[in-house]
């Protein structure tokens, strides 16, 4: 008896798969600017290396993405160092 318990692929991941992780590493890289640059920034940086690794065609908003994921921790180490070790100073 032959079952089959997953649906056969519906299409092959790859190049397609990388314009999304660039896009995404874009989107993330952007957000961390604002919030949790300290975890947005390394997931922005990781997936816009992955997707230029795999020869994405959005060469550009990839690259784009990890500037921004790099920026992302350099906002978060001016924070720190300017106010002695908190990245968000209590108000009042």
């Amino acid at each position: 008896m032959n079952v089959r318990l997953t649906a056969p692929p519906s299409r092959r991941t790859g190049r397609r798969d990388t314009e999304g992780m660039a896009v995404a590493s874009f989107v993330l890289g952007l957000v961390g600017l604002v919030v949790l640059n300290l975890v947005l920034g390394p997931v922005a940086i990781v997936l816009a290396v992955t997707a230029l690794r795999r020869n994405t065609p959005r060469r550009f908003r990839a690259l784009l993405g990890l500037g921004l994921g790099i920026l992302d921790l350099v906002v978060l180490a001016v924070l720190l160092a300017v106010h002695d070790g908190a990245a968000w100073p209590a108000f009042g």
